[in-house]
């Protein structure tokens, strides 16, 4: 389970919070053959993060529109929240079928400048 104070000390320490990344949802499906292993099956821009203070979560959607979040619109606010509130789960919401995603890990590609939010399935 991560946390909002995870995703800000990650993106401090992999990509020195440069804001012009594009925050991105990364999907890991379990292989078939080794429930162990955690297969890559590709990636999309988020949208939006709204923050939920009934379910003390951080909830980054995908909704289908053109609008990209990156890094400089996500941190800032982030940055001025209550300790209480800097441990609010992160979840995702994907589609109608898989809502609220617990996020497994962080990643990072320089090259496209994306900061990564993996999700399980």
């Amino acid at each position: 389970m991560k946390f909002i104070i995870d995703i800000i000390e990650d993106v401090r320490e992999q990509i020195g919070n440069h804001e012009e990344y594009v925050v991105m949802a990364g999907l890991l499906k379990e292989d078939a053959e080794d429930k162990k292993k955690l297969i890559y099956a590709g990636e999309t821009p988020l949208n939006l993060a709204v923050l939920n203070d009934e379910k003390k979560q951080l909830a980054f959607k995908i909704d289908g529109s053109d609008r990209k979040m990156t890094i400089g619109a996500l941190i800032p606010p982030l940055l001025i929240l209550d300790m209480d509130a800097m441990m609010y789960e992160l979840r995702m919401d994907v589609n109608e079928q898989y809502k609220e995603m617990e996020i497994v890990g962080f990643g990072k590609n320089d090259e496209e400048k994306r900061y990564i939010l993996f999700i399980k399935i």
